[in-house]
């Protein structure tokens, strides 16, 4: 019976070391798949923070790049706004001319025209204040045309309209300064801000 009682320990003895052989292979295969999961969810890790830096980076370079799109704009906008004004208050300077200031204008400016035929003089509230009939007699001096003062008012701000048939001659202060801006835009953009 020995013989059995020393076979059944070495049985469990073997039995024993076999476990604890299986479980210290099961330990390592365990440890190494463990490593290897870590491993990969660490580069996994690694390359969504290289992305999600990548793209911070690429949103916060596009929301500088349109705030300073939104400024330059603006102050482009402002600019406008200030060489609009001062256009304008050059047309108000204008409305400011005294009589004799206008009737010089009026006068060259009729003299240096190629008429002809009859034109019909349209002038504002203050400009039919400023002319007579012997202004017009002088005008009609200078020119080979017919000019009469009409009698309808214009509704602009200084100058004045000739009106042949319908076809105008339009040199209203509005008209002059609009077709000067364009080649004085520039200029007075350079004075005022440079």
């Amino acid at each position: 019976m020995s013989n059995v009682k020393n076979m059944t320990s070495k049985i469990l003895k073997d039995a024993e070391a076999r476990k604890e052989n299986i479980l210290a292979t099961a330990q390592e295969e365990r440890n190494k798949i463990v490593s290897k999961k870590e491993s990969s969810a660490n580069e996994i890790a690694k390359e969504i923070l290289e992305k999600a830096e990548i793209e911070a980076k690429s949103k916060k370079e596009r929301v500088i790049s349109g705030a300073k799109l939104k400024v330059r704009n603006n102050k482009l906008a402002v600019k406008q706004e200030i060489i609009d004004e001062v256009f304008e208050k050059s047309i108000d300077k204008l409305t400011k001319l005294s009589k004799e200031e206008f009737l010089n204008f009026v006068r060259n400016t009729i003299s240096s025209m190629n008429l002809s035929g009859k034109q019909n003089l349209i002038l504002n509230k203050q400009g039919l204040e400023f002319v007579n009939a012997s202004f017009i007699e002088e005008l009609n001096s200078k020119v080979n045309a017919e000019i009469t003062l009409s009698e309808t008012v214009g509704n602009f701000k200084g100058g004045f309209i000739l009106e042949n048939n319908g076809i105008e001659i339009n040199s209203t202060y509005e008209a002059l300064v609009s077709s000067l801006r364009d080649e004085l835009e520039f200029e007075v953009a350079k004075v005022l801000f440079n």
